[in-house]
């Protein structure tokens, strides 16, 4: 009978894994996040939009708590005041404290941006996820693509800021008119994104075995294609707040928007811009810098993003 050989013992001994940790190129040097986040970092205008929408925010929340005065608290005698220890930032004609109506003007201006653009978020990536994934999938699936696609169009082919004045005249003036306003067309460009970006991704191969394996198409879609594609939505994000709060300024400036007393620095500059020749300066000079601050904050803070997003480590 033929002799078995034997096995060497070394066959059985547990596998050495220090050999494997010893060598940094045996693992990944950073999840994608963490990357991100370091080039954010790295990015130092990206740093200075976060520090200054970080200080504009604060501000806007405890400013008006700093000073003992209200924003629609009046003094006839101190009207048209410099700057001084008691009004950091002087006041309007009517004795308004100035440093305290352009932190409530703040608090306005980023509310009302920040939920309108929230809003053109939800509807955009609804819309354009399901254009995008519906593109191409028979009959009924190309059906719904081209009349959501025609429907972007004709909003698109509309000048924004027309449909945003017709309505403000129409509906009565406030808060929730001005959001409907600046909602109602400000989600068609986050829709198309998300169409074209959902396009590309969902020929990949994890998309397709979802599919084999029957997992249901709206499943699919915020499970699978919406995740992948959340850096660019974000980064758009980053770029829609910033036009909202340019156009509430706008429509206040113009009188379409937040009415009287309420303070928002569209109104405020509205009101300096009148006085800018009788050397009161300060009355346009700072709720205009606010304006401005801020959307270089958010400007910077989105390059910063698309910079780190992209997996090519260039602009997208």
């Amino acid at each position: 009978m033929a002799e078995v050989s034997q096995v060497p013992d070394e066959l059985f001994r547990p596998l050495d894994r220090s050999r494997f940790d010893s060598h940094n190129a045996m693992r990944p040097s950073a999840s994608y996040g963490l990357e991100s986040i370091r080039k954010i970092f790295r990015n130092k205008l990206a740093v200075l939009g976060f520090c200054l929408l970080g200080a504009i925010v604060i501000l806007s929340a405890f400013g008006p708590g700093m000073l003992p005065y209200s924003a629609s608290e009046q003094s006839l005698v101190s009207g048209n005041l410099p700057l001084s220890a008691e009004h950091w930032f002087g006041t309007d004609d009517l004795g308004r404290d100035m440093w305290v109506r352009t932190w409530e003007g703040g608090r306005i201006s980023l509310f009302i941006g920040v939920v309108a653009a929230l809003i053109d978020l939800v509807i955009g990536v609804v819309v354009g996820g399901l254009s995008g994934y519906m593109a191409g999938r028979g009959k009924w699936g190309d059906r719904v693509d081209n009349f959501l696609m025609r429907l972007v169009e004709i909003l698109y082919g509309i000048p924004y800021l027309l449909v945003v004045i017709l309505l403000m005249v129409v509906m009565e003036p406030g808060l929730a008119t001005i959001i409907t306003a600046l909602s109602i067309t400000g989600w068609v460009g986050m829709a198309r994104l998300v169409r074209g970006q959902i396009l590309q991704v969902k020929g990949q191969e994890y998309v397709l075995a979802a599919e084999k394996l029957g997992t249901p198409h709206a499943k699919i879609i915020w499970r699978h294609l919406i995740p992948n594609v959340a850096g660019i939505i974000i980064v758009n994000l980053t770029f829609t707040i910033p036009q909202a709060i340019f156009a509430e300024s706008f429509l206040s400036f113009l009188g379409l928007g937040v009415q009287a007393p309420t303070a928002s620095w569209g109104t405020m500059a509205n009101d300096g811009l009148a006085v800018i020749l009788s050397g009161q300066w300060w009355r346009l000079f700072f709720p205009g810098v606010m304006i401005s601050l801020t959307m270089f904050a958010f400007n910077a803070i989105g390059d910063g993003l698309q910079d780190a997003f992209n997996p090519r480590g260039g602009k997208a």
